[in-house]
Parts: structure tokens; sequence; C-alpha cells
């Protein structure tokens, strides 16, 4: 006769195995690198840079997710304005990926009907460009200031406090119909 916990545990087991099979394909974010760029489409190829423990015939061999071809990379922007940064292969980024089947909204903007019943598919991330392992953090950060600058810092436009500060390594050009300055 087989004890109450044993069967307990098997049914615990067998729902663990389920899940886990389960969650294997679904997705929510993880750390990817910038491999291309199509600036004209707004879109990027990532490799996701977390590898994946699969299971080949039994045996368990750590594997590489295929890269993510057409992932749309964030522009900051709204109102009419946007900031455009220069994103280029070997960019470390966050993809998020969607809850559902992005294709029909991305094809034609606005609130659309979902084209395949698909969720938390690696067709369906957002590359956030601009979060950064350990490696390739920001040096000399400021923690005090507004700053729009350039890796290596000697070249920036700097909001503290009620200054605005300029620095440039090399020249600083302003072209206007009119230009003011006042004291």
């Amino acid at each position: 006769m087989i004890k109450l916990s044993e069967r307990v545990g098997d049914a615990i087991e067998r729902k663990k195995r389920e899940l886990d099979a389960l969650s294997a394909d679904l997705r929510v974010a993880a750390p990817g690198i910038i491999r291309s760029v199509d600036y004209e489409r707004q879109t990027c190829t990532v490799q996701l840079a977390i590898r994946e423990r699969m299971n080949f015939a039994g045996t368990l061999e750590w594997a590489e997710i295929p890269i993510l071809p057409d992932v749309p990379f964030f522009v900051y922007s709204g109102g009419g304005y946007c900031l455009t940064l220069p994103i280029k292969p070997g960019d470390d980024c966050l993809v998020v990926f969607g809850d559902n089947c992005i294709d029909a909204w991305w094809q034609n903007g606005g609130v659309q009907n979902q084209v395949e019943k698909r969720r938390h598919d690696l067709s369906d991330g957002f590359a956030l460009v601009g979060f950064r392992s350990q490696p390739g953090v920001v040096g000399g950060y400021s923690a005090g200031t507004a700053q729009l600058r350039n890796e290596a810092g000697d070249a920036y436009i700097e909001i503290s406090g009620g200054n605005i500060n300029i620095r440039a390594a090399g020249a600083v050009n302003i072209s206007a119909a009119h230009i003011g300055l006042n004291d």
C-alpha cells in the first residue's frame, strides 16, 4: 500500500513539472545585447544575454536563445518632442515581452485586434536601451545634476539648480534665425 505522503508528494512533483513546462515558453523580460539597428524602421536585432538550460534527449545543456529580429526600440517621446540617441551594436538593453501579439498594433498603430493568439512570446519584445551590466556602467555619473552627455563626460549640457552649464571638448555650434542673449 502506498502511503498518503508518497501519493501527495508524487502529485506535487507532477504539478511542479507541469508548471515548469508551461513557464518554459512564458517570457517577461530579459537582458539583451543589440546586434544591429535599423533607424528607418526604429527596430533592432537583439541577442538575449542569458543562456537557458535545455533538455536535449535527456541531457541538460546551456543553449543560446535565437537572435530576436525586428524588435522595436524605445524612443523617449511625447507631446510632439522626442530624444534620439545613437543606438549601436554592443549596447546593452532590456527586452520586455508583450502580454499579447503586437503585430497589428505595430503595423497600424491605434487599438487593434490580436492577429495571433500568443502570449509573452519571443516575437513580441520591446528593447529598452540604456540598462547596463556592471562592466559597462557610466563613469562619473552625476548624482546631483541632470546631464545630457557623452560617455567620456567631456561634453555635456547640465542643469544644476537654477543654472545651465555647457561644456564641449570641441566646438559649440549654434544655428538660428535669431540668437538672443539676455543678462
